[in-house]
């Protein structure tokens, strides 16, 4: 830690912080969630109730994360199965959604779209402030599990940590398989940005080529060994330019569109299986029991382009 930052504030909390809180109202009553603001200009929250995936996140004041018309619904609210098994798109919401494990896109064999992980309640093991670190950091830890009698049982480790006074998150997912079989893992992280990001003049590159995101179109590229995705848009009359950068381990890379007045969302969406012809995924990552797969995905945020 900087020693003149404890002697300039009388708690270092003014200067960053992670605060638990509960929204108490609406459809998104009993909702728990972590606030994170690292007094560099990135703020989001963490929602405890829904997998600890990211909700609103800011950057600098602008809003850049896409929220659906329901806001954060509250798990006891939300049935997967509902509506032929696409109940996730009456709830489907934030910066980050996480995707799987037993199963991501369309249902298939009775697994619900994007499957039965979004908003399983987290058991948040840790949170807070690292101030004895030579560069301190806000993290959280915590643990999800899904787990079927009879079929796939898996157990997601999460960790999400920001440096203070930084622009940038790293998410550390560790997978266990705690089933006695073998079983088949798939995950795919449906990073949702919105307007102002979204808007006339948006660029988007993936490892530094241009790549073109067409109205309710889905693409997913093989890309060995991961890749780098950059989101950027120029300044407007009502808004500074910002960038997003997505660094990602993952093998493939897939891109969704809605442009639609009232939609204007664009998801990019690193994930670890192919995409079929029919909307259904590919093969994803077979775990013996007691195995575990990790994976890193580092967002990082700027005033200016940094889609490349």
């Amino acid at each position: 830690m900087r020693q003149d930052w404890a002697e300039r504030v009388p708690d270092l909390r003014q200067l960053a912080a992670v605060r638990r809180i509960t929204l108490d109202d609406g459809a998104e009553r009993g909702v728990r969630a972590l606030s994170f603001d690292t007094g560099g200009g990135l703020a989001f929250w963490l929602l405890a109730d829904r997998s600890l995936d990211i909700g609103p996140l800011s950057f600098r004041g602008m809003p850049l994360a896409w929220q659906h018309p329901a806001g954060f619904v509250a798990p006891g609210l939300h049935d997967a199965q509902a509506d032929g098994g696409t109940g996730i798109q009456r709830a489907l919401s934030g910066f980050l959604v996480t995707c799987g494990l037993d199963n991501v896109r369309q249902p298939r064999d009775g697994l619900p779209l994007h499957g039965t992980l979004p908003l399983t309640p987290a058991r948040v093991t840790a949170c807070g402030e690292d101030w004895d670190r030579p560069d301190p950091l806000l993290f959280a830890e915590g643990v999800v599990t899904t787990a079927h009698m009879g079929g796939a049982c898996f157990r997601l480790h999460r960790r999400i940590e920001t440096p203070v006074g930084g622009a940038a998150l790293t998410l550390i997912d560790r997978v266990e398989n705690i089933g006695p079989e073998r079983a088949e893992m798939r995950v795919l992280y449906h990073t949702n940005f919105g307007f102002p990001m979204v808007a006339e003049g948006t660029t988007l590159h993936l490892d530094g080529a241009e790549v073109l995101a067409e109205d309710r179109e889905t693409t997913c590229p093989p890309v060995p060994g991961g890749c780098v995705a950059g989101i950027a848009r120029p300044a407007c009359a009502d808004w500074p330019a910002v960038g997003a950068r997505i660094e990602s381990d993952l093998p493939f890379f897939q891109i969704w569109r809605d442009a639609r007045p009232r939609r204007n969302v664009l998801a990019l969406e690193p994930c670890n299986c192919d995409r079929a012809a029919d909307g259904t995924s590919g093969p994803g990552t077979w775990l013996a029991p007691g195995e575990s797969w990790q994976t890193r995905l580092h967002y990082t945020f700027s005033s200016g382009n940094q889609e490349e």
